[in-house]
């Protein structure tokens, strides 16, 4: 099992996306839960963005930290959002966790798909 804590381009974990993740995972009253990021086919720009709590670990996860929380991406999703940034935004219309990806050529307006 690979428990990497950096990689050529990390991804990185805003404070405020650190903070809802802390708040998510308490909760759950489950201190191994993890926020897991993946990124599958679909959506209206060709990829789409996947969160959930896991307490999984899998051979092929990297993982990355800030203030105690870890957010987990597999491998292949890892390729296609290399340098990204995690971040939780809220606003009038709604809050949601954003991924502010380099790698990204376009996006739909929602920000949870995207090409490449």
């Amino acid at each position: 099992m690979s428990e990497s804590l950096a990689a050529p381009r990390p991804v990185t974990i805003s404070a405020s996306a650190a903070r809802r993740i802390a708040a998510l995972i308490a909760e759950e009253a489950n201190h191994d839960l993890m926020l897991r990021l993946s990124v599958s086919g679909g959506g209206c720009s060709g990829f789409q963005y996947g969160f959930s709590l896991d307490a999984a670990r899998l051979e092929d996860d990297v993982f990355f930290q800030r203030d105690g929380i870890t957010v987990v991406v597999d491998s292949t999703s890892l390729d296609l959002i290399q340098g990204s940034e995690i971040d939780f935004v809220e606003e009038l219309v709604g809050s949601s966790f954003q991924v502010r990806n380099p790698n990204a050529t376009s996006s739909c307006g929602c920000g949870n798909s995207f090409s490449i």
